[in-house]
């Protein structure tokens, strides 16, 4: 399975560097809906990076499509405190691990 990175070029550029294949850097609403889209129907693709800022952005349907999806695994990272990484491990494997 491969990771996949979508974001700003200066948010992937440290996944390039670290040897992931995969980055994405869509300009706009329509291109970022259009890669999520073919992202979640790519069946070689294991987990999808995303810059949290750029998920807080998308429409709701797509955010809570994404967040439903195991296969790809949707992880946001970013600077602001975000708990999206924490609700899906405790949604994946059922425990806190920040507890």
């Amino acid at each position: 399975m491969d990771i996949a990175v979508v974001g700003t070029p200066e948010f992937t550029l440290g996944f390039q560097l670290a040897g992931v294949d995969h980055l994405h850097n869509p300009e706009g609403e329509e291109a970022m809906v259009s890669t999520f889209k073919s992202l979640l129907n790519n069946k070689s693709v294991g987990i999808v990076v995303v810059d949290s800022t750029i998920l807080a952005g998308l429409p709701e349907r797509l955010r809570d499509q994404l967040s439903a999806s195991v296969s790809p695994t949707v992880l946001g990272i970013g600077t602001e405190e975000d708990t999206t990484l924490r609700d899906t491990i405790r949604k994946a494997i059922g425990v806190d691990l920040w507890k």
